[in-house]
C-alpha cells in the first residue's frame, strides 16, 4: 500500500555541515556564546542548506485564508464579511503582511482556500477553494475527509512554488474570522490541554464573547471525544481550510529541504498537526515570536519550541515571522562576514 504524502518521513538537515559553522562560531573574533541564539541560527542554517556559510536571499510568504462555520455561533468580534474584505486588500497590498514582505524584498502570495464568498480573480491571489468555508464545528466535522486532502494539498502546492522559486525559507501566513476558535480546539484535541488554558480573544472578544468561545469548543470537544494522536481527524473534525494548508505546507517543505518560519497561535497549532503528521518535520520549524494570545505558550512547550521574538503581537497573516526573518538574515551575516581570530591576525594565547 502506496504510504500518503504527508507520511514520508523528510531528511534531518546536514550535521556535518552544522558542526563545521559551530566550530566556526567558536573562531570568530568575540567571547564564546556573546551572539547568543544568534549563533544557533547561523548554525541551524548550515545544517538546513548543507553548507558552513548559509545565507538567505529569497524568502516565500503565503497567506492562507478561509471563512469557518464557527462564526455564526457569535464567537468573533467581526463579520465573517471581513475575511473577503481582507483578501482583497492583500490583493492590493494594503495589509500588514503586504508592507513587511515588501520590506525584505520577498515573494508573496495569498491562497484562497474556502472564502465564503467566492472573490473571484485578484491580482495576487491563488485560489485553490476546498469550499465556501468550514461548517460548524459544534454541530458536527468542520469538513470532509476529501475536502480535508484538498487543504493539505493546498500547502503540498505553495510550497513546491515556493521552491521553485528557489526559496530558503517559508513563512506560513493565515486570515479567517473565527480561526481562532478553530485552532484552539484543534490545540486542545491535539495536545490534551483544557480548553481554559487555551482560550484567548482572538480578533478581540469581550467577556461574554470568550464564555461563548469556551463553551462552543468544550462542547465540541466533548462531543467529538478526540484523543491525542490523531491529527489528521482532529483537523476534520474541528480544522479550518486555511489551518490544514498550513499543516500540508509544514509537512512538505521540511520533506523539501526548506525551513519554516512559523508564526503565532493558530500557526501553531497548524505545526503541531504536522509534526504530529510527520515527526521529522519538528527539525525544520523555526518559530518567530511569541503571541500574545495565551493560548500560544501552551503550544509552545508542546512542541518544546522557544521563540525569537517576544514582542506582544497577535495580529497573524505571517507578520510576526516576517519580522523575525529580518533577525535570521542578521545572524546569517555576523556568521559569514565577521573575520576569525586568525583572519585578524589576533593571538588568543
Amino acid at each position: 500500500m502506496t504510504m500518503p504524502w504527508y507520511e514520508v518521513p523528510p531528511s534531518p538537515p546536514d550535521r556535518g555541515s552544522e558542526e563545521a559553522a559551530r566550530d566556526r562560531q567558536a573562531r570568530l573574533t568575540k567571547p564564546p556564546g556573546s551572539l547568543g541564539k544568534l549563533e544557533d541560527l547561523a548554525v541551524r542554517f548550515a545544517g538546513f542548506q548543507g553548507r558552513t556559510l548559509p545565507d538567505l536571499e529569497r524568502i516565500y510568504v503565503t497567506v492562507f485564508a478561509a471563512d469557518h462555520g464557527i462564526a455564526e455561533r457569535g464567537v468573533s468580534a467581526f463579520p465573517q464579511s471581513v475575511t473577503a474584505a481582507m483578501l482583497r486588500n492583500f490583493s492590493q497590498g494594503g495589509a500588514a503582511i503586504n508592507a513587511l514582505a515588501r520590506r525584505m524584498g520577498a515573494v508573496l502570495e495569498v491562497v484562497d482556500v474556502g472564502v465564503r464568498a467566492d472573490p473571484g480573480a485578484l491580482p495576487g491571489v491563488v485560489s485553490a477553494r476546498v469550499g465556501p468555508g468550514t461548517a460548524p464545528f459544534d454541530d458536527g466535522w468542520a469538513m470532509t475527509d476529501d475536502q480535508l486532502e484538498t487543504a493539505l494539498v493546498a500547502g503540498w502546492e505553495s510550497v513546491e512554488r515556493a521552491r521553485e522559486a528557489r526559496a530558503g525559507l517559508f513563512i506560513g501566513g493565515e486570515m479567517g474570522i473565527a480561526n481562532s476558535n478553530s485552532a484552539t480546539a484543534l490545540a486542545c484535541a491535539l495536545s490534551g490541554a483544557d480548553p481554559d488554558r487555551l482560550i484567548g480573544p482572538g480578533s478581540g472578544l469581550d467577556g461574554n464573547g470568550l464564555a461563548r468561545k469556551s463553551a462552543v469548543v468544550r462542547g465540541a470537544l466533548e462531543r467529538h471525544g478526540l484523543q491525542k494522536g490523531e491529527p489528521l481527524e482532529a483537523l476534520r473534525l474541528v480544522g479550518g481550510f486555511e489551518i490544514a494548508a498550513l499543516a500540508g505546507a509544514y509537512v512538505r517543505a521540511a520533506q523539501g529541504g526548506v525551513p519554516s518560519l512559523v508564526d503565532g497561535f493558530i500557526a501553531t497549532a497548524a505545526a503541531l498537526a504536522a509534526v504530529q503528521l510527520s515527526p521529522g518535520a519538528a527539525d525544520w520549524l523555526i518559530f518567530g515570536h511569541r503571541s500574545d494570545e495565551p493560548g500560544h505558550g501552551p503550544l509552545l512547550e508542546a512542541l518544546d519550541a522557544e521563540p525569537l521574538l517576544d514582542l506582544g503581537l497577535r495580529l497573524g497573516e505571517g507578520s510576526g515571522a516576517a519580522v523575525a526573518a529580518e533577525l535570521i538574515r542578521s545572524a546569517l551575516a555576523l556568521h559569514r562576514e565577521m573575520a576569525t581570530f586568525q583572519e585578524a591576525g589576533l593571538d588568543t594565547e
